[in-house]
């Protein structure tokens, strides 16, 4: 059975996940852009003795990817994703400089992921789903057994990811919700990228976005 810990991390207020079991742990958009928050996530796994074992994207904008060299230097983690967010991927340390947070790219090799994969750990598995319009190859993680998704910058409470970026499209991405997220069970919990958690219940019920 896996368990979620959040963190809110860099200037954008980027939800950062750490989904652990017994032992072995994933870590999700690690956005930790300062020391200090490098240290409170790496503090979290010596604490709970877990031993990272995988290092994913939802996507690729520069607020979820900060922190993904500082994982796979201290963990050795090789990158996965969605192939089509390579070119965003490279792209974010040039918004960085536009944003001025300046920082250094992963540089690793990179895992990629298509809809209907499946990732284990330790025998809870995760299933891939592709969600793109926020960003070209925007993917979830839809944990069927415990009904919870990782839904990254596509759905959020009472909102959705914003569109107006390079590779956006508003039309692409409620399609996406409404065929990938809004056909799965109402009491499935959504934990966004950015914001409070909410549910697939609700967000049918009350997103202004999707009536």
């Amino acid at each position: 059975m896996l368990t979620i810990k959040q963190f809110t991390f860099n200037p954008v207020q980027e939800n950062t996940y750490v989904l652990y079991n017994d032992k072995d742990a994933c870590i999700i958009d690690p956005g930790c852009y300062f020391g200090n928050e490098r240290s409170a996530l790496k503090h979290f796994i010596e604490e709970q003795k877990l031993v990272p074992k995988l290092l994913l994207n939802t996507h690729c904008h520069l607020d979820h990817v900060f922190g993904n060299k500082f994982i796979y230097e201290e963990y050795g983690l090789r990158l996965h994703l969605h192939q089509s967010e390579e070119q965003v991927l490279k792209f974010a340390p040039e918004a960085g400089l536009r944003w001025n947070m300046p920082f250094e790219n992963y540089r690793g090799e990179l895992i990629f992921l298509k809809e209907g994969d499946t990732i284990e750990l330790d025998g809870d598995r995760l299933k891939v789903l592709f969600t793109p319009g926020h960003s070209p190859g925007s993917i979830c993680f839809y944990c069927e057994a415990q009904k919870f998704i990782i839904s990254g910058d596509v759905l959020f409470r009472m909102s959705i990811g914003r569109t107006d970026l390079p590779g956006g499209d508003f039309d692409t991405l409620i399609s996406s919700i409404n065929d990938q997220l809004f056909t799965l069970p109402d009491d499935v919990k959504v934990y966004a990228g950015h914001g409070e958690p909410t549910t697939i219940g609700f967000e049918k019920k009350n997103n202004p976005f999707l009536k």
